[in-house]
Parts: structure tokens; C-alpha cells; sequence
């Protein structure tokens, strides 16, 4: 019985240039203007909910109307810079999340398809073996380490994913 293939897809050298070179740039753009917490600070900052934009939305609304009710010790300019990047930012990070993603569903189904090969030639090998095929025992010992389990169960049928 054929294996099912979830995905079938592959880059031409051409365009893995051209998506090293387009994450290159990326990463040129966002030099000196990101930042990378430790996990410490994220949970001490943490992200801002869409109520809280609300309020950050309408505040920076009431600023516009009502420039006198700003407190002195608050840079508007600063606040308005902050507020235009966090939007420009929040578009882009948007963007490559959906893409990221992809590419991650995309590895997770070339995984599987691997993986189920794999285990296919491993099952192979362990028939070949038994049938005493040169040279597919040391294949199938070599490979059959790999299903060794650190508990007392001994399972070669590849239940490791």
C-alpha cells in the first residue's frame, strides 16, 4: 500500500536566494531598532489587550482635541511617535507571523512525510534482516537503536515523533 504524501514542494536555488536575501534585508531594516527581552521583562511588561489599545486610541484622540489636558511631565511628541511606530510595527509583525506560521505548517507536513518514510525503510530493513539480505542487518541494528526507549519497554516500531 502506497504512502499517503501530504505535501510535495521545493525551492529552486533561485528563490531560496531570493528569500535569504529578502529576510537579509529585513533584518538590515530592523538593525539598532528592535529589542529582544528576556522572558523576565516580557512577563513584567507583557503586550497590550485590545481594550487597552482602545483606551490608548481614545486618549490619543482627547490629546488631539484637548492639547491643554496633557500633563506637563507627558512628551506628546514622544507619545505620538511611539503610538505611529507601534502601528507600523504592529502591520509588519502581523505579516510575518502569517508567514512564519506557514512555514511552520509547511515543515510540519514535510516532517510527517519524512518521518513516515522513514519508518517504512526501517520496517523494510528489519523484513531484509530476518530474511538474512546481505548486508541489511547491520542497517537494521543501527537503525533500531534510535527506537530504544529509556523505560523498561523495548518498542523498534517507531513510536518516537
Amino acid at each position: 500500500m502506497a504512502l499517503e504524501n501530504l505535501i510535495s514542494v521545493t525551492f529552486t536555488e533561485d528563490e531560496l536566494n531570493k528569500l535569504t536575501k529578502g529576510l537579509q534585508i529585513v533584518k538590515e531594516v530592523l538593525s539598532n531598532k528592535t529589542v529582544n527581552l528576556t522572558p523576565e521583562q516580557r512577563g513584567q511588561y507583557g503586550r497590550i489587550a485590545n481594550q487597552n489599545k482602545l483606551i490608548v486610541d481614545k486618549a490619543k484622540n482627547y490629546m488631539e482635541q484637548h492639547p491643554d489636558w496633557i500633563p506637563r511631565f507627558l512628551d506628546k511628541e514622544e507619545f505620538d511617535r511611539d503610538y505611529t511606530t507601534r502601528k507600523q510595527v504592529e502591520t509588519h509583525v502581523q505579516q510575518l507571523q502569517n508567514l512564519s506560521q506557514q512555514l511552520l505548517d509547511t515543515k510540519t507536513l514535510l516532517d510527517h512525510d519524512n518521518y513516515t518514510n522513514a519508518l517504512s525503510f526501517y520496517r523494510m530493513m528489519r523484513f531484509l534482516a530476518g530474511e538474512n539480505e546481505p548486508g541489511a542487518k547491520p542497517v537494521y541494528e543501527d537503525m533500531k537503536l534510535l527506537f530504544k526507549r529509556s523505560s523498561s519497554t523495548n518498542n523498534d516500531e517507531g513510536s518516537n515523533t
